[in-house]
């Protein structure tokens, strides 16, 4: 798979490029969607997707269009819940929210365009069957969709959220949902079994809890020099989170139990390259920002 610098070089590559030069895109809006979309980030689900492929020994070189459209899905739920009718946010990234730039209505379409566009980039990926392209279309469907990641936050916006119990599922639902659809279809490039498919779900849906108290942990004890968003949103807007239920020390410890199970679950299904998934869930739960 090569180098993690070269990986993440090849990966910004792709996605500067991923709309055809052929287009006639409106240009206040292709300007918006490539903000939000080249601002960087942690480039988790991208990068779990193509540690996946490699994972289970398959051609990482032909998955590289599939991180790509994930990232796409995931950069159009920030800039949508970055919205005054979600989360009211004004910072992303270290820099102004797409809506704060933009405007409202350019940042919906904005979020619009890139999620119709993850499909796009699927269904016309070079080098992979029809049918592990409708598996993926299925997936990132499905997960990302009203069954998922929007259902989870439905559930944030309604305030269902009650107890410790409703919080991690909401955040299974938010935050995980699309981590482990990002493993699965890096599974099915490679080529993965029963086995290793069930494995990594099993992974996923542990670091995605982990990554989501992380991130509660870093909103109620970081900075904004450091995380690059604004902090103790969470508190202001009264929003139960899983620090407010069981305290941050707690919730330190909760991540690092659930980021050992993710990695009990790989090495117990035996994969050939599992090395970079373990690097890449432990860089998640000792990050700062």
């Amino acid at each position: 798979m090569g180098s993690d610098k070269a990986i993440n070089a090849h990966f910004e590559e792709q996605m500067a490029a991923i709309f055809p030069m052929t287009w006639q895109i409106e240009p206040n809006l292709q300007q918006a969607m490539q903000y939000s979309l080249l601002a960087g980030g942690k480039r988790v689900r991208p990068l779990l997707l193509l540690a996946a492929t490699e994972a289970v020994g398959g051609d990482v070189s032909q998955a590289y269009p599939a991180a790509c459209a994930i990232e796409c899905v995931h950069t159009y739920s920030l800039i949508h819940d970055d919205l005054p009718a979600m989360d009211n946010d004004a910072l992303r990234r270290g820099k102004p929210t797409n809506h704060i730039v933009f405007g409202e209505a350019t940042a919906i379409l904005a979020g619009d365009a890139l999620l119709t566009h993850a499909f796009y980039v699927l269904a016309t990926m070079p080098h992979v069957s029809d049918a592990v392209v409708r598996t993926l279309v299925t997936q990132l469907a499905y997960y990302a969709g009203a069954a998922g990641m929007v259902s989870g936050q439905a559930i944030d916006m309604a305030g269902q959220a009650q107890t410790a119990a409703d919080v991690d599922y909401m955040h299974q639902r938010k935050t995980g949902d699309l981590i482990v659809c990002a493993l699965q279809m890096g599974a099915h490039i490679g080529g993965a079994s029963a086995q290793q498919l069930e494995a990594l779900a099993v992974f996923g849906r542990a670091i995605g809890l982990a990554f989501q108290i992380q991130d509660d942990i870093l909103d109620a004890t970081g900075d904004t020099q450091t995380t690059g968003k604004m902090t103790q949103r969470d508190v202001e807007n009264n929003k139960k989170t899983y620090t407010a239920f069981a305290g941050v020390e707690a919730s330190r410890q909760a991540v690092r139990t659930l980021t050992h199970q993710g990695h009990e679950a790989i090495i117990d299904a035996a994969f050939p390259y599992p090395q970079r998934l373990i690097e890449l869930s432990q860089w998640l739960m000792a990050r700062h920002r």
